[in-house]
């Protein structure tokens, strides 16, 4: 270590940024509390791309683009124009705070306001940055000034271009608006704000001098990115492929304009700490998704489902390396105290920097190239972790900066004014042996990570921990049979293949059904690995000694013929005893189906869950405002309790067992965006709109999304399930729910409440839904909003003299309901879009039931005079003694 000495004061002036940049912790801080609870929060995809990217990232465009604005032109603003400065930035942030109110609403006039309060702002910004530009002397860096007017012009188009989208279009012109709208507010605002910032703060922040002929690539990067950014949107509106596509080659021909420098500058002096690590990371990402958006664009279709792939790339990878990275070099800068106190806290700010930077990126790589959902879980989570440090060091940067301004001024000799000079201990800069060996550190963690969530679910990488089985004693022949197997259509073919004893058997196996993942697994052992559609792989079946039986795993393709058959010529007899094996999947066979329920043991239906059971929430919150309802669905495979002590092997929407349930009027938009997290193909089929199944309700592989959109033309409550076969075993594993058309004038009522009615077929032992149980029509439980006679034991409220409205959806898969409410009768009875009874009706007649197919639904209404505890059920008893009632409470009204 060495020691120096200064004498300089702190600065005494408080700096402007500390309450401009308010509102960029606030929104950071939000951002983190969403990103643990998304699950649970409706829009929360968008709501995590637009709070970093409005909240953070367009709040900290204006802050420091107005710094380097006055630090080159050399024009420092007075007080009064810094009022002015944060009442913008306190203005564009009400009109973000409107944008997010108003979708999560559906209130679409609110998101307009929200978008035109943004436009304005970051407008009157640009408007601002021209005139310093105009009556400041000419400057070497002008050309920076330069990129952020052109890319706070560019924001307010695209924030229009997002209230459009708020309003809702059809798919084809939905998908235009957004790839426009993604390269006004992204490559443009973004971008252009980035690359013309990093001409000057780049070689700042290495401290080196900047490179011969940066400025002048930084004026033809500038005309280059200018061009693409307009090119692409043009294109992106016309449907043009070609021009859009060559507009991202143009932009991309301006990032390597300018990196050609930045890699000079680089050279020079090489990164060594946080900061310029994670900017040069982070323009690595915005490369990789340049080129893309490119290929997304010329293999088309560039719909909603497919961009949504660069989401985490752009934002994690790109938007959010280069702020927090420029931000651990400025703030400590722009706090000033002297170069000792700037040097203490950037020494804080690049604390285990080449750990974050692993942590982060190869946990980015892990998360964008797996489909494995645990995977993915742990490692988002160790990348968000990376990401929160910033704030704790951030923090400490502060405090020892501000410990170092103190110390200087307690050392000021008072006597005579002048200063006795301060021995400040610095830190040599960390050697790259050091760095090698954090960065080792993060990779390692991030495997550790993945390899957690392999364990959690290797079948979801095609790991095959099973023993293999001991053969028949047979003299190997030395030859080897290779057969090739197509899995298309729920079948293998061809689906049997005939092997000389003792030859070597190798499958070279084919996912050629265009929609969902199969796989092939032997009873000997052996298996691949689950294969997307149009992915190949090998199959080494080994030494073939007997006969031998196998199938695809995913659960129910066994069921309907997806079987495969090794036959043995000249061994011993190909009895499939001959060679024991390991079952696999939910349809390999077992002791036949004898109620004993999931994981957790026999189904116990009369037995109390326990104080810590909480039933669904069974009331109904009303239509919610707006005409444009966005939500997003994730498909999850998870253990869920279906009754006291019994686990289901869930696959769910959201986590749940009977999905999300909507609520909207006729004439009213939805737009769900679909996201397959499980290990196998996934579908959703809306019953509530009138589409053509062919795009919307296909089947997507782990790992993609889709957007499905429609219109409610008619009232009812209609069901919604996957639609991937065998259907019957996806929705009996949970993948079900209900959306909620008002019909029109729908009289108020003062409790409302929905009751959605499913079975479930449990493989015993495992928890895994039984498809031959399904067949034989014998399920173990029938049960309400997915868990048996929970409404028992947690009954439904009301008082005396209070108009219930009770919702009944019989999802199936196969049976229906005959819904009853003991003690009382229905005076309204509403059944598949149509009144069968009205209150006050001229025939005084009531209802006693209502009945209903599966996949029907309507609702009923009635009037308790009497308190007391009411029980509904369904009234085929042999449904209702499998857990299909439950209580209502009703109580005196005061």
């Amino acid at each position: 270590m060495r020691t120096t000495t200064t004498g300089r004061l702190p600065a005494a002036r408080a700096s402007w940024h500390r309450k401009a940049s308010r509102p960029v912790l606030v929104w950071f801080v939000l951002l983190l509390v969403l990103a643990l609870v998304h699950r649970w929060v409706p829009e929360s995809r968008w709501l995590l791309v637009h709070m970093f990217v409005l909240g953070m990232v367009t709040n900290s465009i204006l802050i420091w683009s107005q710094h380097f604005a006055e630090a080159l032109l050399k024009n420092r603003l007075g007080e009064e124009q810094r009022n002015i400065q944060v009442l913008r930035i306190r203005l564009l942030n009400l009109g973000i705070a409107a944008t997010v109110a108003g979708v999560l609403t559906g209130i679409w006039a609110l998101t307009l306001v929200g978008a035109v309060v943004i436009g304005a702002m970051v407008t009157w910004h640009a408007v601002s940055l021209m005139q310093q530009l105009r009556t400041a002397l000419p400057s070497r860096f002008g050309s920076t000034i330069k990129y952020y007017i052109a890319a706070a012009l560019l924001l307010p188009v695209g924030a229009a271009f997002g209230a459009v989208l708020a309003y809702g279009l059809d798919e084809r012109v939905h998908a235009r608006f957004l790839l426009a709208h993604q390269a006004l507010n992204v490559l443009g605002f973004v971008g252009l704000t980035v690359i013309g910032t990093l001409v000057t703060l780049w070689p700042t922040m290495l401290r080196t001098r900047m490179v011969d002929g940066l400025a002048r690539a930084g004026r033809w990067g500038l005309a280059a990115m200018l061009a693409g950014t307009l090119l692409t949107t043009v294109g992106a509106l016309a449907g043009w492929a070609v021009p859009a596509a060559l507009g991202v080659l143009v932009y991309l021909d301006g990032i390597v304009i300018t990196g050609f420098y930045f890699v000079k500058c680089a050279l020079q002096k090489r990164p060594n700490d946080y900061s310029t690590f994670s900017v040069a990371a982070g323009l690595f990402w915005l490369t990789g998704s340049l080129l893309g958006l490119f290929l997304l664009i010329v293999t088309g279709p560039a719909d909603p489902e497919r961009l949504h792939l660069l989401t985490v790339p752009v934002v994690a990878g790109f938007a959010a390396q280069v702020l927090l990275g420029a931000m651990s070099f400025l703030m400590p800068t722009v706090m000033g105290g002297g170069p000792v106190a700037v040097r203490n806290a950037l020494q804080e700010t690049n604390r285990f920097a080449m750990l974050r930077i692993a942590v982060i990126n190869f946990g980015l790589l892990i998360f964008v190239f797996s489909e494995a959902s645990w995977v993915r879980v742990i490692t988002s989570a160790l990348v968000l972790a990376a990401y929160v440090s910033f704030l704790p060091l951030m923090v400490r940067a502060v405090r020892v900066s501000v410990a170092a301004r103190k110390a200087t001024v307690r050392d000021q000799d008072g006597s005579n004014g002048l200063r006795r000079p301060v021995r400040v201990t610095i830190e040599p800069p960390p050697a790259p042996q050091r760095h090698l060996a954090l960065a080792a550190a993060g990779v390692v963690i991030v495997l550790a990570g993945a390899g957690a969530g392999i364990m959690l679910d290797p079948a979801a990488v095609g790991l095959n921990l099973a023993q293999r089985a001991g053969t028949a004693e047979v003299e190997a022949t030395g030859e080897e049979t290779r057969v090739k197997v197509s899995a298309r259509d729920m079948q293998f073919h061809p689906a049997s293949v005939d092997v000389p004893a003792g030859n070597t058997l190798v499958i070279e196996l084919s996912n050629d059904d265009p929609t969902t993942v199969h796989d092939l697994a032997l009873e000997t052992g052996e298996r691949s690995e689950r294969l997307r559609p149009g992915e190949t792989a090998i199959l080494d079946a080994g030494l073939i000694t007997a006969g031998t039986d196998g199938w695809c795993t995913v659960v129910g393709h066994r069921s309907m013929g997806m079987v495969f058959e090794v036959n043995v010529i000249g061994g011993p007899s190909d009895d499939p005893a001959a060679a024991a094996g390991a079952n696999y999947g939910s349809d390999s066979n077992h002791g036949g189906h004898g109620g004993s329920g999931g994981t957790g043991g026999p189904l116990n239906l009369s037995e109390d869950p326990g104080p810590g059971f909480v039933a669904r929430e069974a009331a109904l919150q009303p239509a919610p405002a707006g005409t444009v309802h966005r939500f997003t669905f994730e498909i999850k495979q998870e253990q869920r309790a279906i009754a006291p002590g019994v686990l289901q092997e869930a696959w769910t929407y959201n986590g749940q067992v009977n999905g999300p349930t909507l609520r909207g009027r006729v004439g009213d938009t939805f737009e769900i965006t679909l996201v397959n997290n499980g290990s196998i193909g996934h579908s959703i089929d809306f019953h509530a709109g009138a589409v053509s199944p062919d795009e919307v309700m296909r089947s997507i592989p782990p790992g993609e999304s889709l957007v499905y959109r429609f219109r409610a033309e008619r009232s009812g409550i209609w069901l919604y399930h996957c639609a991937t076969a065998p259907v019957s075993a996806h929705i009996a594993s949970g993948m079900f729910g209900a959306v909620i058309i008002d019909p029109p004038n729908l009289p108020p009522a003062d409790r409302e409440y929905l009751l959605v009615q499913s079975e479930a077929y449990l493989e015993d032992g495992s928890g895994a839904v039984d498809v031959r149980a399904i067949a034989a029509g014998q399920p173990d439980a029938v049960i309400w909003n997915g868990h048996a006679n929970q409404y028992m034991f947690q009954p439904l409220q009301a008082e005396t003299g209070e108009r219930v409205r009770v919702w009944v959806l019989a999802a199936g898969p196969s049976r229906g309901t005959s819904f009853h409410i003991v003690g009382d009768q229905f005076d309204t009875v509403f059944k598949e879009g149509a009144y069968l009874l009205r209150k006050d009706n001229p025939e005084q007649g009531g209802a006693q039931s209502l009945d209903l197919a599966p996949a029907q639904g309507g609702y009923v209404e009635l009037q308790f005079d009497q308190p007391g505890n009411y029980m509904f059920l369904n009234h085929s008893l042999a449904d209702a003694e499998r857990g299909a009632q439950g209580m209502i409470a009703v109580t005196e009204a005061p």
